[in-house]
């Protein structure tokens, strides 16, 4: 029986564009997924994989998506919280996701999950009880728009009933949807944050820890589930040998390459698991 293949993209922001190099890899040997998960910047590329769109069009795309100009207001909208002259409510953020929201329309326009050629799963978090909640129907761009919003900095989306933000809290890489899908082979990309050498400022510190404890989860996560399940995990943490900041849209063909090349290293292992009885 035909093994069923699942890929699994984690939270990462801009250096999810890796996950292209990763299907143009995969689709060069004629290797497609059955299943596909997102959380956070993961599902923008998630979604971009399920709906069969090429990696060429997905970069294209997706480089209007990391502009500054999608945080405009930051930093004023940050002082005015701080200082409590704007009331700050759980349906607040520091910076108005109309931008972010023409961007993702650019690139899924009306298109909702019942248009993908694979069931494609995307994760985010319930606002008040931390809990994961996985979406697997409705719009594409409301599924990406909550499993991307960054805590304070992006409102959460209200779908149904829950108030939903960023998946990566609550599960920055959600391997255990893939398994309760009943897969038996999962590609899970990953990306580990850059550790800070110089710790200058306030936001230099909270955003240090804020690597430590993402990186730990990460490891965490691929240490408890390589032993919790059947299903064979093949890990993929795309390694680059620059800086990348989170709107350097020009370094995304480099960030598809690395994932193509990290992807390649595991190619021989993955045919062998597929080709299994």
């Amino acid at each position: 029986m035909k093994k069923r293949l699942s890929i699994v993209i984690g939270s990462g922001s801009i250096l999810c564009a890796a996950s292209l190099g990763l299907i143009k890899a995969l689709r060069r040997e004629g290797i497609e997924p059955n299943l596909v998960v997102g959380c956070s910047g993961g599902s923008l590329y998630a979604s971009i994989i399920a709906l069969g769109m090429d990696t060429e069009t997905a970069l294209s795309l997706t480089m209007g998506l990391y502009k500054t100009d999608i945080v405009d207001g930051y930093a004023s909208n940050l002082r005015a919280a701080m200082s409590g002259e704007t009331r700050f409510t759980e349906s607040s953020g520091l910076v108005d996701d109309k931008v972010m929201l023409e961007r993702l329309r650019v690139a899924f326009g009306e298109k909702t999950f019942a248009d993908t050629i694979m069931p494609l799963y995307i994760v985010a978090t319930e606002f008040y009880s931390g809990e994961s909640v996985v979406i697997s129907s409705g719009s594409l761009v409301d599924a990406a728009r909550a499993s991307s919003a960054i805590p304070m900095v992006f409102p959460p989306v209200k779908i149904g009933d829950k108030l939903l933000v960023d998946g990566a809290v609550s599960n920055p890489l959600p391997i255990d949807v893939a398994i309760k899908e009943g897969s038996d082979v999962i590609i899970a990309m990953g990306f580990e944050l850059p550790i800070r050498k110089r710790i200058n400022s306030y936001a230099a510190v909270t955003a240090h820890f804020n690597s430590l404890y993402m990186n730990n989860i990460l490891r965490s996560s691929f240490a408890f589930y390589n032993t919790a399940t059947d299903a064979e995990i093949i890990s993929i943490l795309p390694t680059f040998d620059r800086q990348i900041g989170g709107f350097d849209d020009h370094q995304l063909p480099y960030i598809m390459e690395q994932g193509e090349r990290a992807t390649e290293e595991q190619l021989p292992y993955l045919r062998r698991l597929l080709l299994e009885a």
